[in-house]
């Protein structure tokens, strides 16, 4: 994990060589889905979590399930689970450890739960009650938890969630902003009918008879460990982050970046926070690098796209970023 900048240096492109054909060889498996594969992987890469948008049945969680699986995962470090108003700490965190209890120690057996996870996927996540809510919020925004009183980190690096709705609460703003990637998955039969029921027959075929095609010439967990563990490095390495800026994010591009966000306080009313330009500048810079190996190109500004807060932003702020960016309604790769 304490990965030095030269011993990384040799093998970063072969690990960007097998996340991208991560990308690729899922993407053989959907249907018209390449635009959340690609936001999987890059936020997986950055390591900061993405929210998929939209109704029951549009390839949410089989899309988080062949990621988990193509890496090779143990079953403990995948943690998976729909939340409701009803869910408690427990469900999410682990039972209380009933023996150190009587010992006057609240202690959570945490085995097969969300502290021990390296991945993980929450379903209608905004659904939670306030308990859930507030630790959720403290594993996302400083992956740590509580034992005893005491922080405790998390295992997790990667982490999916999933909602019908953003609703309008303000105490879920907090959470919602942390989430600076959402997707909106929207059903494909209506333009993909017969490549939607193939592909569809295809995939029952392969879970009856337990092959994971999807897997082969996948990177693993590791190499997504390695990559970030580059960015992190790569961002300090010249000094501070003007310098990083001025090498790998050129002027017109950052001109341009600037000039959508601005566009989009002012004439759409989506409020970016501070602390949201920044994790937009990581992912984009991260990106960049992932996918052409190089400086911030204009076609990676295109997750500014993906910047909207509430459900009803979600397509307007895709349709507004393509076009400031010339790139009408094509694929975001």
């Amino acid at each position: 994990m304490n990965w030095t900048l030269e011993e990384l240096e040799p093998e970063i492109d072969a690990i960007r060589a097998r996340i991208n054909q991560h990308r690729r060889v899922l993407n053989e498996f959907f249907v018209n889905r390449q635009d959340e594969i690609d936001l999987a992987v890059t936020c997986a890469a950055a390591q900061e979590p993405l929210l998929f948008v939209g109704l029951p049945g549009t390839a949410k969680s089989d899309l988080v399930v062949k990621f988990v699986e193509s890496m090779g995962l143990g079953e403990d470090d995948y943690f998976e689970y729909m939340l409701t108003k009803f869910t408690e700490p427990s469900e999410i965190l682990g039972p209380i450890d009933i023996d150190l209890l009587k010992q006057g120690r609240f202690m959570r057996r945490t085995k097969g739960k969300l502290p021990e996870a390296k991945v993980a996927f929450l379903d209608e996540i905004f659904k939670s009650n306030s308990a859930i809510l507030n630790t959720l919020l403290t594993i996302v925004n400083e992956r740590k938890y509580y034992q005893d009183g005491e922080p405790t980190p998390v295992a997790l690096k990667i982490l999916f969630a999933a909602t019908n709705d953003i609703p309008e609460q303000s105490e879920l703003d907090a959470l919602a902003d942390r989430f600076v990637v959402k997707v909106e998955t929207k059903p494909v039969k209506d333009t993909h009918f017969s490549e939607l029921i193939d592909a569809g027959i295809m995939n029952e075929v392969y879970r009856a008879t337990g092959q994971r095609p999807w897997s082969r010439g996948a990177a693993s967990f590791e190499d997504y460990l390695k990559f970030k563990r580059y960015m992190d490095l790569s961002f300090g390495a010249r000094g501070s982050g003007q310098a990083d800026r001025e090498a790998w994010f050129p002027q017109t591009a950052f001109a341009e970046m600037r000039r959508i966000v601005r566009t989009l306080e002012t004439e759409d009313k989506i409020f970016v926070s501070d602390r949201k330009l920044v994790k937009l500048y990581k992912v984009i810079r991260t990106r960049a690098f992932l996918f052409h190996g190089g400086a911030v190109q204009q076609p990676d500004l295109v997750l500014l796209a993906y910047s909207g807060n509430k459900r009803h932003e979600l397509p307007a702020v895709q349709e507004k970023v393509r076009a400031l960016l010339g790139l009408g309604t094509a694929s975001a790769s």
